[in-house]
């Protein structure tokens, strides 16, 4: 099948396919024209590495993954070196987790101040009514 037909079956853009043939996710033989000419094989690859991208891993990640990768829901044979991998992984995904609640935290702090500041006045840091300049949304 032509980019163009794995493309509507998959849902998947012909330049996003053709990137994923750049990372060697996909594999494509060219027709004597030149035109890519993928096999039947190709609308379940595209559907794991999809699949595996949702999950948060690299495309350098998921090329070691689709060797073990089976059917359209990317089931995983791990073997060792896959396991430490992935684990290696949703360690990196948990400490950016833990990094983005303590922003958040800080964040909601500057919108809900502690009740010890409730009682103090306020001292036109904002200018034109309390709204800070740039704020999307926001109107003066």
């Amino acid at each position: 099948m032509r980019i163009g037909e794995l493309a509507a079956r998959t849902g998947v853009s012909t330049r996003l396919l053709r990137y994923y043939e750049e990372q060697r996710l996909l594999t494509a033989e060219r027709d004597h024209n030149g035109y890519r000419s993928y096999g039947e094989d190709a609308v379940v690859r595209v559907r794991q590495i999809r699949r595996l991208l949702g999950a948060g891993l690299t495309t350098e990640v998921i090329a070691s993954a689709l060797q073990c990768a089976s059917g359209e829901e990317a089931h995983l044979d791990l073997c060792p070196e896959l396991a430490q991998v992935l684990h290696r992984e949703l360690t990196a995904m948990d400490d950016r987790i833990d990094v983005l609640r303590r922003r958040r935290s800080a964040l909601a702090g500057y919108l809900d101040p502690p009740a010890r500041y409730a009682g103090r006045r306020r001292t036109g840091a904002c200018p034109d009514g309390g709204v800070p300049p740039g704020v999307p949304g926001l109107t003066r």
